[in-house]
């Protein structure tokens, strides 16, 4: 019970790494603030964790409009009384290049990925420092540090996001805020079946993709999930600022699956 009657945030948790890390702060004592779009699956995780005994509440919420996630902040002091923890971890993505994407395009993917940290973070921290202090966790990626072709937008977003956290570290450290990102790097989910799905050869794709993962397997929910809970508990209190790879050594690789290029 490393969180216990800790208050956590976690935007996109209706499912995939976002129900992974939801599930497992409820697992060890938080009471559970699920943000998403999808109301049908959020509601859904609702009810699966009501049966695991863990308190939790849905609210939906578009991260990249500002009123929703006042709203999302207000809803989460009525029901708990206040905000621990926050998990910046709703995503979108679309894979084209620079010249590809569109206008539209650009703005959903930095307005859900960085402005959506931006503002759950600006309403979420005023609320940490009447609680004495908290941390937030920013899902970033290895899209951050290295990536692939066609993945401007996402690559831009995900870079901004550990650029934010580092920022971020400075400014909320008197306030006894803690700031980190943990970047995964190719996780067993749902969208990433979806990836596979679509190509020609998904078992190929499978196994190419292996051969570039130095653990010998790809990274799983409950990795993700493991991470965050510690730069939230209290064994890492002294550390803030930090850009986390969770990712098997993949990012240390010279080159990627040629099937996503």
């Amino acid at each position: 019970m490393r969180l216990k009657d800790k208050v956590a945030i976690v935007t996109g948790g209706s499912q995939g790494i976002g129900e992974g890390i939801a599930h497992t702060f409820g697992q060890n004592g938080a009471k559970v603030v699920i943000a998403d779009v999808n109301e049908e699956l959020g509601m859904q995780v609702v009810s699966k964790f009501s049966e695991k005994g863990i308190d939790s509440l849905f609210v939906k919420t578009d991260v990249s409009r500002e009123e929703d996630v006042k709203a999302l902040i207000q809803a989460a002091v009525d029901r708990f009384g206040g905000i621990d923890l926050l998990i910046n971890n709703a995503a979108v993505n679309v894979r084209k290049s620079a010249v590809d994407t569109s206008f539209e395009e650009w703005q959903k993917i930095i307005g859900v990925n960085l402005t959506g940290a931006f503002l759950c973070s600006k309403y979420a921290i005023p609320e940490m420092e009447k609680r004495g202090g908290g941390a937030i966790v920013n899902i970033a990626s290895w899209h951050a540090e290295k990536t692939i072709t066609r993945l401007a937008a996402y690559a831009a977003s995900k870079g901004g996001m550990t650029a934010l956290t580092r920022q971020m570290s400075l400014d909320c450290g008197p306030l006894n805020i803690r700031v980190n990102a943990v970047c995964p790097s190719t996780v067993d989910t749902p969208m990433l079946q979806q990836t596979f799905a679509s190509l020609e050869d998904p078992d190929g794709a499978f196994e190419e993709t292996l051969k570039f993962q130095p653990l010998g397997r790809i990274g799983t929910i409950d990795d993700i999930a493991n991470a965050c809970l510690f730069m939230c508990s209290d064994e890492a209190s002294y550390i803030s600022g930090q850009t986390l790879m969770v990712d098997g050594a993949a990012i240390n690789k010279i080159a990627r699956p040629l099937m996503f290029d």
